[in-house]
C-alpha cells in the first residue's frame, strides 16, 4: 500500500512538475496572468514578469501559452538552461520556433527570413509572442540589445513581434545592461508568496483534484506549512508532500503542525519563518524601515556555468610592429557580433594585453564551449541537451544548427560600411558595425524579394 491509497488519492497531489490541470489561480496569479495577457493581445513588445524561486513563474508561463489560442497567435515558450549561449545561437532558435525554415547561417540573411516570416504571420491577422523562461540566464549585453533589435522589426500599426520575460529579480540587472531596452518594458509585474488564506485554498485544491474525499491536514499543520513556506508554492508542495508520505508511515488519521514541523526542520526550512511574516500585510510604522530578509532558497541560487567570453580584440603587438586589425576575420568577436543588430551599440574596447616575452610561444585564443541548450517548443517544450561544437568551429559560433537550403533566397549582403575616424564626440565605430541607415534602406528592400 502507498500512501495515494492510504488517504484515498488518485494522483500524486503535490508533485513539483508542471502539470497543467492542478493549476491554482490564486489572486496573484491571476492578476499576473491577466496583465500578460493584456501584453501580448495588444502587442506592447516587451513584457517582464518577476519572481523569487519556487514562486509559480513556470507554471504562469506555461498558462499563458496554453491561454493563447494558436488561430490567434503564432507563439512559442523558451526556456533558458544555461548562462552561455549567445545572440546569434539564440536568434536562430527563434526563427526556428516562429516557422523559420532552413534558418541561414550569415546573420543579415537570417534577419531577412525573420522578417519576412513576421510578415507573412501579420498578414494572416496573427501575432508572433515568444515567451523566455528562466530569462536571468540571459548575462550578456550582446542578448539584450538583439532583443531591442528584434522589437524594432515593426509595421506602422504595431510591432511585429513581442516578448514575455519570466525570470528572478537578477533579470533587471541584465535589462540595465542595455538602457533603450529597460526603456522599452511596457509590462511589468512582480508575483508575490501565496497568503496564508490562498496557502490553505491552495492545498484544498490540489488535495481535491487529486481524488481526496477528506481534509487531511488540520488547521495547525496548514498554518504551520504557511509559516515554514514563507508561502511559496514549491515548497509548500514539498512540505505537503513529505508529510503525507509521514503519515502514511505512521498510519495517522491526520496531519498534524509537530509533523510539520518536524519535517521543516529536517528540509532546513528554519529562516523561512521571516520570510511567511513579510508575506503578510503590515501595519503602518514609524519605525525606521529594515533591510527585507532573503528567502532561504533564494540565499544559494544553483550554481550557473558563467561564459568565457571571445576576446574583443587581438593582443597588442610588440612595440614598433604594424598594428594588426581589432577583430580578426576568422574569429567574431563579441563586438563585431552586436554590431549587426538592428541597432547596433559601440562597446568599450578591451584593455590591450601586455606583449609576450621574446621567444616564448603564441597561444591561440580560448574558444568558447558549445553554444548552450535550452528548452524551445510552441506548444510542449522538449529539454534538449548541449550541442556539440564541430572542430574548426570559431569561437562565439553556434554548431548544430541547420545549414541554409539551397532553395532559400538570399538577399545580397550589404557593401562595406566606409571607415570612419574617431571625432570629438567619441571613438571610431569598431570593425564590421553596420550604419543603420544601411540598415533601414536593407529592410525596406526586403519586399522586393
Amino acid at each position: 500500500m502507498s500512501y495515494l491509497e492510504y488517504f484515498g488519492l488518485t494522483s500524486e497531489p503535490f508533485s513539483n512538475a508542471p502539470v497543467s490541470r492542478f493549476y491554482y489561480n490564486a489572486p496573484q496569479h491571476q492578476q499576473a496572468l491577466t496583465r500578460l495577457l493584456y501584453a501580448a493581445s495588444s502587442m506592447k513588445g516587451l513584457a517582464v514578469l518577476v519572481g523569487d524561486i519556487g514562486a509559480g513563474k513556470t507554471t504562469l508561463a506555461r498558462r499563458l501559452l496554453d491561454s493563447l489560442p494558436e488561430e490567434e497567435y503564432e507563439a512559442a515558450l523558451l526556456v533558458i538552461i544555461h548562462s552561455g549561449i549567445t545572440a546569434g545561437w539564440l536568434l536562430k532558435r527563434i526563427a526556428l520556433q516562429l516557422g523559420v525554415e532552413n534558418p541561414a547561417q550569415e546573420k543579415l540573411a537570417l534577419l531577412s527570413q525573420l522578417y519576412q516570416r513576421l510578415l507573412q504571420i501579420y498578414e494572416q491577422g496573427r501575432k508572433a509572442v515568444v515567451l523566455i523562461d528562466e530569462a536571468q540566464m540571459l548575462e550578456t549585453r550582446e542578448l539584450m540589445e538583439e532583443f531591442r533589435g528584434l522589437l524594432n522589426l515593426e509595421v506602422p500599426e504595431r510591432k511585429l513581434i513581442s516578448f514575455v520575460f519570466f525570470g528572478l529579480p537578477e533579470i533587471e540587472q541584465n535589462l540595465r545592461l542595455d538602457p533603450p531596452l529597460a526603456q522599452r518594458v511596457a509590462m511589468r509585474y512582480r508575483l508575490e508568496p501565496f497568503s496564508a488564506d490562498s496557502t490553505e485554498a491552495y492545498i484544498k485544491h490540489r488535495l481535491r483534484l487529486a481524488g481526496s474525499a477528506k481534509m487531511p491536514f488540520g488547521g495547525e499543520a496548514i498554518q504551520a506549512v504557511h509559516r515554514r513556506s514563507g508561502g511559496t508554492p514549491r515548497v509548500i508542495n514539498t512540505i505537503c508532500d513529505n508529510a503525507l508520505f509521514e503519515g502514511f508511515l505512521s498510519r495517522s488519521a491526520e496531519i498534524s503542525g509537530e509533523l510539520i514541523e518536524q519535517i521543516a526542520e529536517n528540509l532546513g526550512l528554519e529562516a523561512n519563518r521571516t520570510n511567511a511574516a513579510a508575506a503578510q500585510p503590515e501595519a503602518p510604522s514609524a519605525a525606521p524601515a529594515q533591510a527585507p530578509v532573503a528567502d532561504a532558497s533564494a540565499a544559494v541560487p544553483p550554481p550557473a556555468i558563467t561564459p568565457v567570453m571571445a576576446p574583443s580584440s587581438a593582443a597588442a603587438p610588440p612595440p614598433g610592429a604594424a598594428p594588426r586589425p581589432a577583430v580578426p576575420s576568422a574569429v567574431p568577436s563579441s563586438a563585431s557580433s552586436a554590431a549587426v543588430a538592428l541597432k547596433p551599440a559601440v562597446l568599450p574596447a578591451a584593455p590591450p594585453a601586455p606583449p609576450a616575452p621574446a621567444g616564448s610561444p603564441v597561444k591561440a585564443p580560448y574558444r568558447p564551449p558549445a553554444s548552450a541548450a535550452a528548452v524551445a517548443s510552441r506548444r510542449e517544450p522538449v529539454a534538449v541537451g548541449p550541442e556539440p561544437v564541430p572542430a574548426g568551429t570559431p569561437a562565439g559560433g553556434e554548431a548544430g544548427v541547420a545549414k541554409e537550403g539551397a532553395s532559400a533566397p538570399m538577399p545580397p549582403p550589404l557593401p562595406p560600411p566606409a571607415p570612419s575616424a574617431p571625432g570629438a564626440g567619441g571613438a571610431a565605430r569598431p570593425k564590421g558595425a553596420v550604419d543603420l541607415a544601411e540598415i533601414d534602406r536593407y529592410l525596406e528592400g526586403l519586399g522586393k524579394l
